[in-house]
C-alpha cells in the first residue's frame, strides 16, 4: 500500500469524519439535556403548588416544612423540599446539610425574585449535586420555596450515554476508513501498477550509444 493511496483515502474520510463527530456530539447532548431537564419535573410541580399555597394563605410555612430536617442531602435521593424568608434566611426544610438546614447562594434568590422563578444545578458540597427550582411567593410574608433532588442516579446515566456515543463514534470512524481505504486501493490498484510498469521498463530500456 503506497503514501499515494493512504493521502488519497484520508482526503476522502476527512469529511466524513467530522460528520460523525458532530452527529456524534449532538447525540450525546440531546441525550443529556433531556435526561438534565427532565430532573427538574417533580420539584417544578412542587415548588409552585407550595408556593401558591402560601401565597393564598391556604398553608403555612412552618405547616408545610418542620425547622427540624428529617434526613441528610447528602445521602437522600427523595424530592426535599426547603422554605426561605424573603431575604433568603431558612424557615424550613425536610433535608439538612452537615446536620444544619441548606443555604442557597444568593444569585439563586435574586434571579428568582426578578423572574418568579429559578431552576438551577446545585452543588452544596463537593460529590453533591442537586436539580434545584427556586419559585418566589408574596403575600403579607413573601419568601422562596426550593424544590431539589439529587442528580446521581441522572449523572450515571449521563456518564453511560457519553461512553456509549464515544464508542460509537469512534467505531463509526475506523470503519468507514476502513471501507473508504479499501475502494480507493481498489480503484487506484491498476494505475499505480500501469506507473510501476512504467518505470520498470524506462529503467530496463538501454541507453542509446552516442
Amino acid at each position: 500500500m503506497t503514501k499515494k493511496v493512504l493521502s488519497a483515502t484520508f482526503v476522502a474520510w476527512l469529511p466524513l469524519a467530522i460528520i460523525i463527530v458532530i452527529f456524534s456530539g449532538l447525540a450525546y447532548a440531546v441525550v443529556q439535556q433531556n435526561y438534565r431537564q427532565g430532573a427538574n419535573d417533580p420539584q417544578i410541580q412542587i415548588a409552585e403548588d407550595v408556593a401558591d399555597a402560601i401565597t393564598t394563605g391556604k398553608a403555612q410555612p412552618d405547616g408545610i416544612v418542620s425547622p427540624e430536617p428529617t434526613a441528610d442531602i447528602s445521602s437522600s435521593l427523595s424530592t426535599f423540599a426547603a422554605i426561605y424568608s424573603a431575604t433568603g434566611t431558612p424557615i424550613g426544610s425536610s433535608v439538612s446539610l452537615d446536620g444544619k438546614l441548606p443555604t442557597l447562594p444568593s444569585g439563586a434568590f435574586d434571579y428568582a425574585r426578578l423572574h418568579k422563578e429559578d431552576r438551577l444545578t446545585w452543588q452544596p458540597k463537593t460529590g453533591i449535586r442537586i436539580a434545584a427550582v427556586v419559585v418566589y411567593f408574596g403575600g403579607a410574608d413573601p419568601g422562596f420555596v426550593l424544590a431539589g433532588r439529587s442528580l446521581r442516579d441522572v449523572e450515571i446515566r449521563e456518564n453511560q450515554t457519553e461512553f456509549m456515543s464515544g464508542l460509537a463514534g469512534i467505531i463509526a470512524l475506523v470503519l468507514t476508513f476502513i471501507v473508504i481505504l479499501f475502494f480507493t486501493n481498489k480503484s487506484l490498484k491498476p494505475r499505480v501498477l500501469e506507473e510501476l510498469s512504467m518505470d520498470v521498463k524506462i529503467t530496463e530500456t538501454p541507453p542509446k550509444p552516442m
